[in-house]
């Protein structure tokens, strides 16, 4: 997304205010109208392919299947066979506390967001289970095979989708007009998307844990499939192909943003502790739970800044008990090691694969009920 862009996308992005996705919001109606037979087709299709069904399925369910089966002429299949090779070698202690804890925190930021995911139920009693289910899509989608067609993180990430649809089909009865934007519509979905690439990148920047500009391109092309398989209108991302990119786009969004309000601090707070307690618990664990509390709070102020932190009710983390220079040295050590010859950097890879303790986290809005109401496929992992 080149500068001279900017206005003619600004422009867009504002057209993009009440915009949906067509084809998962015609395939929700169609699983209202025909029942049974078309959620049969659906999870037919999502398995096998459109290719292999028995029998024509009913418009709309063919409509999107012809779409997700249909590789953008940009993506690399081998990369598909891969998987996010950045994200897979990022530690999974860091991938979990900073990756999708600030992609969550980014998502909350929305005060359109955090108010409908308000409404679902207390964010204490809520915050577990969300980190919990989106931690287990976020290692599927990055997995090496893991968005070829069947496989767990493509029927989970098309699963998110089709919720995303039926929350807007049912919001839509009590939708504000004047609201300024619709309730998880094309501008929510590239929020979150920005949370996996940009976002989790700053945060795990500030724990020492840089990328190089291949890298970067790489997640970037990786991700912009993972948005194929959303629905995000790829107006929004096929041009975004580094950081700058993302940054020009995640100022487009905040410039039709409000402010974040009590929802929002109210459910980062909740995922805050959800997550230092989940980690405090997690086997071999070194840190207190208001230790990891205070670590969390400072890559989250440090990915962000200064302003948003302070609007999201993320406190300042004294100086005594702010381990974060420590931490940032002692991981762009062992990076430098671990990357230091061909031999260094394979051992790494073959050490980070081995059993690691679960951390739990989420980003997108939705919970347990709104995924049974989605008429989408249960393939076993839900994003929250």
């Amino acid at each position: 997304m080149d500068a001279k862009h900017t206005p003619h996308m600004a422009d867009h992005v504002v057209t993009l205010l009440t915009a949906g996705d067509p084809l998962a919001d015609a395939v929700v109606a169609e699983l209202d109208h025909y029942g049974p037979r078309a959620q049969r087709a659906l999870d037919a299709g999502l398995r096998r392919g459109l290719p292999r069904l028995g029998q024509q399925p009913p418009a709309a369910v063919a409509a999107l299947l012809k779409q997700l089966e249909a590789t953008p002429s940009w993506m690399d299949p081998l990369m598909l066979q891969r998987g996010d090779v950045v994200s897979l070698s990022v530690p999974p202690m860091w991938f979990g506390l900073c990756s999708i804890t600030s992609a969550l925190a980014h998502s909350y930021a929305s005060p359109a967001t955090a108010r409908l995911l308000a409404q679902a139920g207390s964010p204490a009693d809520m915050a577990a289970h969300r980190l919990a289910e989106t931690g287990v899509w976020a290692r599927q989608t990055i997995r090496p095979g893991g968005l070829l067609r069947g496989r767990p993180g493509y029927l989970a990430t098309v699963e998110v989708r089709l919720a995303h649809a039926r929350m807007r089909a049912t919001s839509l009865t009590d939708w504000d007009s004047g609201a300024r934007g619709l309730l998880v519509g094309q501008l929510d979905m590239a929020r979150t998307w920005l949370g996996f690439t940009l976002i989790a990148s700053q945060a795990l920047e500030a724990v020492g844990i840089d990328i190089t500009p291949e890298e970067e391109r790489s997640l970037y092309r990786y991700w912009s499939y993972v948005a194929h398989l959303l629905g995000l209108d790829e107006s929004l991302h096929q041009d975004v192909v580094d950081h700058a990119g993302a940054r020009r786009l995640r100022d487009l969004l905040d410039a039709t943003t409000p402010a974040p309000d009590e929802n929002s601090t109210a459910l980062t707070a909740a995922m805050i502790d959800a997550q230092a307690h989940a980690m405090a618990g997690a086997p071999g664990a070194v840190l207190s739970e208001e230790q990891l509390r205070h670590l969390i709070d400072s890559v989250l102020r440090r990915a962000f800044g200064e302003e948003w932190t302070d609007r999201l009710g993320i406190p300042g983390v004294p100086a005594a008990t702010d381990l974060m220079p420590l931490i940032s040295q002692l991981n762009r050590q062992a990076q430098y090691w671990q990357t230091y010859s061909p031999a260094s950097s394979q051992e790494a890879r073959r050490a980070l694969k081995g059993p690691a303790p679960e951390l739990k986290s989420a980003v997108l809005p939705c919970d347990a009920s709104c995924r049974r109401n989605a008429g989408a496929a249960r393939p076993g992992a839900w994003a929250a």
